[in-house]
């Protein structure tokens, strides 16, 4: 065995934490990104949020090295009247004596105010109203009147706050005279119940759930004791039922669509058009999804013309009770980027709503520069863990302005290619792919796939995801390409047009669409149609 010492050339590339920090803040939706803001402001001391706003040239990157495309220098020189809520870490100013001996006097001159006691874990505030926040000035106005607690609410905020349907139930459940047992029963079929007022779990399996959180031990060891109170519980629950099918909204406690249905039929006038949509809700429901009106007939034991008006009836009924207490504030999108036009062309900018405007907390950071090397309170190494925490504050607002520009530069490049859509609408989107905007901004495909995720633009047509200006190319007669979005936007316009008697068939539509001098197969034109959620021809075929 020889021993010998060799050299060898390597490159590898190596993720730091900043670096690691700046992926992963790229790819968070706006509502991560401020769940993340508010989980450092918690554990980091030096960070706090600001409430001056800063001038929009000092938001960005000093050392970015990338190219800049014509669209976005000139939606940068449209930039300077929006507000710019981040401030950079080289601008953070420092409190001077002035300042303190001026919050001295200040402090001085309240009268009767209580001492509070100083918290190292918050941000110096003493009480925070809900308007305090910096996300958005939608918050009414605080109530600073002498109330009698702090949980007291306006009318205005009441009037404002959504009812679910449990609380609506539970509303009309209190108006009834039952007793406590009854009672319990209902309140525990209500919560049961689904945002769609759906009972999913049938009777047997809510009576052992009741059984178990009750608590039984003395029948554990009698399983003939168990079986009857078991059954005892299931009697009531099924009397409770029937006390909740008969409240309002009609259709609420159903187990499934069939009963639901029927339920809300039971509720209109006895008519024959309703004893006929009843006897059509007992059949299998596939009869009624595929129209079926000769099948109807004959299960039924009716005419042609009174199965399809009672077919007109069951469609106008609400297949969900609980839709109309959905609380729709849940699913509202708040875009990223706001476009707008701006003459002849379009102006691209931040919503400052969603940008979170931080510093580094000058206190603190005062307190380091001075202690700088003491002994004192923790030594070295206590002072070693405080300028690490500082460090990681300013890393954390660097990043966060980083992604706002990465986010900007993203829009902006998308706005400059996919001008025709600003102007025209989805007829007029042109296929676009990641690769394009990667190779103007000299960004990776990676990149730009984290920027477009979950990340929204509001338009002058609407809120769209940024993947929704990205889209594959089909092929036309002249050679050309056409956007998958504006052929999907085409057949949406064909279906709209059709005739409700005679719907188009996925040949018929393509056919249409060669017609347009775009080659579509009918296997491409149903995928289409189902992402579209529109109904094949025979289910869309009007009675």
């Amino acid at each position: 065995m020889k021993q010998g010492l060799s050299l060898r050339v390597s490159q590898h590339l190596a993720l730091t934490p900043q670096l690691q920090q700046s992926i992963r803040l790229l790819q968070l939706s706006t509502l991560e990104m401020a769940q993340e803001v508010e989980q450092m402001l918690d554990e980091n001391p030096f960070l706090e949020r600001s409430e001056d706003m800063a001038e929009r040239e000092t938001f960005g990157l000093d050392q970015t090295d990338v190219p800049v495309s014509a669209g976005e220098q000139i939606a940068e020189a449209s930039l300077p009247d929006a507000p710019g809520p981040l401030l950079s870490p080289s601008e953070i100013t420092t409190s001077t004596s002035s300042e303190a001996s001026e919050g001295d006097g200040l402090e001085s001159k309240l009268d009767g105010a209580t001492p509070v006691e100083e918290s190292w874990e918050g941000d110096g505030t003493v009480e925070m109203a809900p308007d305090d926040s910096e996300w958005g000035g939608d918050a009414p106005a605080r109530n600073n009147g002498s109330g009698d607690s702090d949980d007291t609410a306006s009318a205005a905020d009441l009037a404002r706050a959504p009812v679910s349907l449990q609380d609506f139930l539970h509303d009309q459940a209190r108006c009834l005279r039952l007793s406590d047992e009854d009672r319990a029963a209902l309140y525990f079929l209500i919560e049961s119940l689904n945002e769609d007022g759906y009972l999913e779990e049938d009777l047997a399996e809510l009576a052992d759930a009741w059984l178990h959180l009750s608590g039984m031990p003395q029948l554990a060891g009698d399983p003939n004791d168990a079986l009857e109170a078991r059954e005892a519980i299931e009697q009531r629950l099924a009397v409770a039922l029937q006390l909740l099918q008969h409240m309002e909204p009609s259709g609420v406690g159903a187990r499934d669509l069939g009963e639901c249905l029927r339920l809300q039929i039971l509720e209109l006038r006895n008519t024959a058009e309703a004893r006929a949509a009843l006897a059509i809700c007992n059949q299998p429901l596939e009869l009624m999804a595929k129209r079926d009106v000769k099948r109807l007939c004959n299960l039924c034991g009716l005419d042609d013309e009174t199965v399809r008006t009672a077919l007109g009836l069951i469609a106008r009924l609400e297949p969900k009770p609980g839709r109309r207490f959905i609380d729709v504030e849940r699913n509202v999108v708040v875009p990223d980027v706001i476009v707008t036009r701006a003459g002849r062309g379009f102006k691209v900018i931040l919503n400052p709503d969603v940008m979170p405007r931080l510093r580094v907390h000058d206190v603190y950071a005062n307190a380091m520069r001075q202690n700088r090397g003491g002994r004192d309170n923790g030594g070295e190494a206590g002072h070693a863990a405080m300028q690490q925490r500082l460090q990681e504050a300013r890393w954390f607002i660097k990043n966060i302005q980083q992604r706002f520009d990465t986010i900007l530069r993203v829009s902006s490049a998308i706005v400059e290619r996919q001008r025709n859509f600003f102007m025209h609408g989805e007829l007029a989107m042109r296929p676009l792919v990641l690769r394009e905007i990667a190779d103007e901004l000299g960004l990776h495909e990676s990149t730009i796939s984290r920027v477009t995720t979950a990340k929204y633009m509001a338009t002058p047509f609407g809120t769209y995801e940024l993947k929704y200006f990205f889209g594959s190319s089909l092929g036309t007669e002249t050679g050309g390409n056409a956007s998958s979005t504006a052929v999907r936007a085409l057949l949406k316009q064909f279906i709209a047009a059709e005739e409700p008697a005679k719907p188009l068939s996925d040949n018929q539509l393509s056919d249409l669409l060669r017609e347009q001098g775009i080659e579509c197969a009918r296997r491409t034109v149903a995928k289409y149609r189902e992402a579209l959620r529109i109904a094949p021809a025979n289910l869309r075929k009007a009675l």
